[in-house]
């Protein structure tokens, strides 16, 4: 079995910046397409941001096109997601996800379709 750890969650005003990361517990699975999905209160969860394993395919829901940039280092198994001109809006619980079982380059948007995730780190923006 193998655990995604997000990281870089905080409090951020309207505006400003972060950055999220995620590591696999362990490289004995590799991650096809990889993702960042949110989930704010009361809210379904969404995916904001996701790319194949290639890095050849990108997915962004539009909330965040032109704010959001999603990266992965296949060697080292991890996945990060900058978060530039952050709203009030994007205050939620950040999950990374993994797709262990699809090797196409196609970008899954469904939470059924991901494997593996992590805990889920919290993005809270004030205005």
């Amino acid at each position: 079995q193998v655990q995604l750890v997000e990281s870089g969650g905080g409090l951020v005003q309207a505006g400003g910046s972060l950055g999220l990361s995620c590591a696999p517990s362990t490289l004995k699975f590799r991650m096809y397409a990889m993702a960042w999905f949110r989930q704010a209160p009361g809210k379904e969860r969404e995916c904001v941001a996701g790319m194949s394993w290639s890095g050849g395919t990108t997915y962004y829901a539009d909330s965040v096109k032109g704010r959001f940039t999603i990266s992965r280092d296949n060697a080292k198994g991890t996945v990060s997601l900058r978060l530039n001109s952050l709203k009030p809006e994007d205050t939620a619980v950040y999950y990374c996800a993994g797709d262990a079982t699809s090797y196409t380059e196609r970008v899954p948007t469904s939470t059924t379709e991901y494997d593996y995730w992590g805990q889920g780190t919290q993005v809270t923006v004030s205005s």
